[in-house]
């Protein structure tokens, strides 16, 4: 298993897949919500305009649009490809503590510190029903999946079923004797699930307002419970560290995941039912065979606990949320472990896959340049030439040469299959810290402490052009998409662009400030 992006800057506190699993959403301490491409982790569009943290986040069922709910006690629609918002929900006079929408898109529900749960027109804004009843805050809302019903969960013990259509209370399911963590209908709507501090799970139908099941075995407060995909499993996660899979019909447990070191913050079923995960404040994900109960992979990275855990809809991906300020995104499918490369003798500085994904090169402290067969780990090739440190490698575009810059002032071109070096590129006064080919792999840019880059013929080893304004080291260096343009970043602060062909610079973009 492999982490495949971090998305960094927010403490977070809620965290939503959009439904065809190409972004991820989720609310932050900072007042913020935030948008992300899951595959390449860029943040997409952040909608600013709550005045206190954010508590819960949603897309809509078309993806199209993401509510939040806030301390500012406000409820806020968003068009999630632009980021303006849609709409401003008020009503409530106290924290927004949980919202969904509607499977068809054309509602929202609320529940708030206000006791109240409010339902509200998407389109227009307009407060459809309120309902009161709960005599403490509501700290969790679903929709059933027709969305004829409301479940609410509270503070005050019980567990409440609304009508959406006149309002009024259809059920209150009492027996609780905590307040009440989390609510969900069953993927039939007959039945609903209920956590709570009483350390219980318990299973309602949804009709009657029955007790069908009570699920007595943790020891401390529960504080997420899920239905599997089919219904017919619950999952729960508990301050008592583990994680628990129960039988619907017979109330049993089926099996006891043991393994966090602190509170379990959240736990979901796999799209295929096969997996379970679970998030902590021990800082950890963890994955787990839902049949046998043992560990599949545990995923290390966060500093600080672990909020919220949720599946990509195809099951492919998994995001964590946690209060290290980081959304991270991994891929669980659980793989054979995965190669180590060793070798080097000293500190690694860069590393750089073939185009073909096939080959790993890696540049070192240790003065030379190793070629990597990335199924195996086994080292292909090693270039021996460079008198000091390497500090950047680089493969070709159809991966048959390799470049690498060193601190000996050189950068030096290697056939990729024989080891052989093919040029020695000379001109620098100071260490190179970047090179780069261009599109078509017949020219070279290297960046240098010596404040200059210089591009060079791959095949004769001239040097075609000198790049010079920077007014300290240049660390970084690229060529844009179509060979015409470079692109250097530097110790100065800046980022500049340059004509290639003329070594002109083209634009200056300042705004760094380290």
């Amino acid at each position: 298993m492999s982490l495949v992006n971090i998305l960094i800057g927010y403490e977070v506190t809620c965290v939503a897949w959009s439904p065809n699993g190409s972004q991820i959403t989720c609310g932050s301490y900072d007042k913020s919500v935030g948008v992300w491409d899951a595959s390449t982790g860029a943040q997409v569009q952040q909608f600013n305009g709550h005045t206190d943290w954010v508590t819960s986040v949603a897309f809509s069922p078309d993806g199209r649009q993401i509510i939040s709910g806030s301390d500012d006690k406000s409820v806020r629609l968003w068009d999630a490809f632009t980021g303006a918002q849609v709409q401003k929900f008020n009503g409530h006079t106290n924290c927004v503590n949980s919202v969904a929408f509607s499977l068809d898109g054309s509602q929202i529900i609320s529940g708030s510190s206000d006791n109240s749960v409010k339902l509200w027109d998407a389109s227009t804004g307009a407060q459809v029903q309120h309902f009161n009843g709960h005599t403490e805050l509501v700290i969790s809302v679903a929709f059933s999946p027709d969305g004829s019903q409301i479940a609410s969960g509270s503070y005050d013990e019980s567990v409440r079923v609304w009508n959406t259509l006149t309002g009024a209370q259809v059920q209150q399911f009492n027996g609780h004797t905590n307040l009440v963590t989390s609510v969900a209908f069953s993927p039939d709507g007959s039945q609903i699930i209920s956590s709570s501090h009483d350390e219980s799970v318990r299973v309602w139908d949804a009709n009657t307002g029955a007790q069908v099941q009570q699920l007595n075995d943790h020891t401390n407060c529960v504080t997420s419970v899920a239905f599997s995909p089919d219904g017919k499993q619950i999952i729960s996660g508990s301050d008592d560290q583990s994680v628990r899979l129960w039988d619907v019909f017979t109330g049993a447990q089926v099996q006891k995941f043991n393994g966090h070191t602190n509170w379990v913050t959240s736990a979901a079923f796999s799209p295929d039912e096969r997996h379970i995960m679970s998030g902590s404040n021990d800082k950890s994900v963890k994955l787990w065979n839902a049949s046998t109960g043992a560990q599949v992979q545990q995923l290390h990275g966060h500093t600080n606990w672990v909020t919220s855990v949720a599946f990509s809809p195809d099951g492919k991906q998994i995001i964590s949320g946690s209060d290290d300020k980081s959304v991270r995104v991994w891929d669980a499918s659980p793989r054979a472990k995965v190669p180590q490369f060793n070798g080097h003798t000293d500190p690694v500085t860069s590393v750089a896959f073939s185009p073909d994904g096939r080959q790993i090169i890696s540049g070192s402290f240790d003065r030379c340049v190793k070629v990597w067969d990335a199924s195996t780990g086994v080292q292909v090739q090693e270039f021996n030439g460079h008198t000091d440190c390497v500090r950047s490698v680089a493969f070709s575009p159809d991966g048959s040469q390799v470049i690498s810059g060193s601190d000996d002032e050189s950068v030096r071109l290697w056939d990729a299959s024989t080891g052989a070096q093919v040029q020695h590129f000379n001109g620098h006064t100071d260490c190179v810290k970047s090179v780069a080919f261009s599109p078509d792999g017949r020219q070279i840019i290297s960046g240098s402490d010596d404040k200059s880059l210089r591009w060079w013929d791959a095949s004769t080893g001239a040097q075609v052009q000198q790049f010079n304004g920077h007014i300290n080291w240049v660390t970084s260096v690229a060529f844009s998409p179509d060979g015409s343009q470079i692109a250097s970043g530097s110790h100065d602060k800046s980022l500049r662009l340059w004509d290639a062909s003329t070594g002109e610079q083209v634009q200056q973009f300042n705004g760094h400030t380290d």
